[in-house]
């Protein structure tokens, strides 16, 4: 079991940017592959961006290429989601989760609070 929490969410003008974090918990973090989604209002759970275990290789949906960089610290446990040039219908709720290789839009831990990203016009 891993457990997970996002922070890093806030206010933000449009354009400008935020990074999240996702703080995680076992031994076996290292070794994990690592996905962010997240739940606009009134829409369904969607994939943002997936890194591997190594953090060498990332997949990113259509929407955020260009913009958003995955990274993560395995000595910190941790996963980061540099957002930049934020849109106002990027406001949603941000979540990470373990996900399986060739599955990243699939996450198959518990999902936990996330951390609210607003962006106003």
């Amino acid at each position: 079991q891993v457990q997970l929490v996002e922070s890093g969410g806030g206010l933000v003008q449009a354009g400008g940017s935020l990074r999240l974090s996702c703080a995680a918990s076992g031994r076996t973090f290292s070794r994990f592959y690592m996905s962010w989604f997240r739940q606009c209002p009134g829409k369904e759970r969607e994939f943002v961006a997936a890194i591997n275990w190594s953090g060498d290789s990332t997949y990113y949906a259509d929407f955020v290429k260009g913009r958003f960089t995955i990274s993560r610290d395995n000595a910190k446990n941790t996963v980061y989601l540099q957002m930049n040039s934020l849109k106002p219908e990027e406001t949603a709720v941000y979540y990470c989760n373990v996900v399986r290789y060739g599955n990243w839009d699939v996450g198959i831990g518990s999902w936990g609070q996330g951390t609210q990203v607003i962006v106003s016009s």
